[in-house]
């Protein structure tokens, strides 16, 4: 899938192009249908599925005291997209000056730009533009004025209820990750760029890879069997979401690390995506390091078993 920042870097030449337009957080079983419809219009009328996305939740610029937690990592959402077969994702920096435009002239900016646009694909209850002035009745009136068919779909629902962002938070943030996963189509996994810690872990025979997990909804604090993609090959892990009581001297901020069962090697500005395993035990705060050496020992063993 091809990565594009502005819309001039497209280049249709003669081919028409399907959008699908959203902030598609999760990539959960409603994106995947309106991305699934994108690449299907694409197929059948040979264009290009160009799906446009934002780098950061645009509530952070028009509502910044209510920026949800993300369930995904920007690079674990665009490797999501990728594999529902998009030609090209559009990446829009999400800042001041975009979130101005209404949402009339973001359409007619983007028809425009890209010449003849033959489907757009949303979601039933997409809204859009400076004060949220566009929706799907908006696109259907321009679509019959420019020429483009609109799919305004539907939610998807399960279990009865219906799939979304806020949903899927919601069981992560209890500890469902179940019910996350289902709701994801795929197993909820948690996704960092690899950051220097203070090595102790090293010091205590179990070096860790320390996520940078800035923004991102985490599971409850715990222990964790997990499993990760290392170059190919799949290791076995121990996840620790929490503050480290054992070792902390005061308040001490939330860390994630991980320690890879059996791996030797480099991750220093690796991005990681952790598969989560059952949870192994809650954190707790041991009477000495060798206490806590014996303890990671036996989560290691168990993790291990967990697959």
């Amino acid at each position: 899938m091809n990565v594009i920042h502005a819309t001039n870097e497209l280049k249709p030449g003669s081919r028409k192009v399907c959008l699908a337009i959203g902030f598609f957080d999760g990539v959960h079983l409603g994106h995947q249908q309106i991305i699934r419809q994108t690449v299907a219009d694409a197929h059948q009328h040979d264009a290009i599925a160009l799906v446009i996305t934002f780098d950061r939740h645009p509530n952070v610029i028009v509502a910044p005291d209510h920026v949800p937690p993300l369930i995904y990592s920007l690079p674990q959402k665009l490797g999501a997209i990728e594999s529902l077969g998009a030609d090209t994702l559009l990446l829009i920096h999400f800042d001041e000056k975009f979130s101005g435009q209404t949402g009339e002239n973001f359409i007619r900016g983007l028809a425009y730009d890209l010449g003849k646009i033959q489907s757009l694909c949303v979601g039933a209850d997409f809204v859009f533009g400076h004060k949220r002035s566009g929706n799907v009745a908006l696109l259907k009136k321009l679509g019959g004025e420019l020429g483009f068919t609109v799919h305004g779909l539907a939610a998807v629902s399960l279990d009865r209820q219906i799939v979304s962002s806020t949903r899927i938070r919601e069981a992560i943030r209890s500890g469902n990750l179940d019910a996350a996963s289902q709701m994801l189509g795929r197993a909820y996994s948690l996704a960092g760029k690899v950051v220097r810690g203070d090595q102790l872990g090293q010091k205590l025979g179990f070096p860790t890879a320390n996520l940078d997990v800035t923004g991102l909804l985490l599971p409850p604090n715990g222990v964790y069997a997990a499993h990760v993609n290392v170059g190919g090959k799949n290791f076995h892990a121990v996840l620790n979401i929490g503050c480290r009581p054992t070792v902390a001297s005061g308040p001490s901020r939330l860390r994630v690390e991980a320690h890879l069962l059996d791996f030797h090697g480099d991750l220093y500005g690796r991005e990681l995506e952790i598969g989560m395993g059952g949870r192994l035990r809650d954190e707790k705060k041991f009477s000495s390091l060798n206490e806590l050496k014996a303890q990671i020992s036996r989560d290691a063993a168990k993790a291990g078993r967990c697959f």
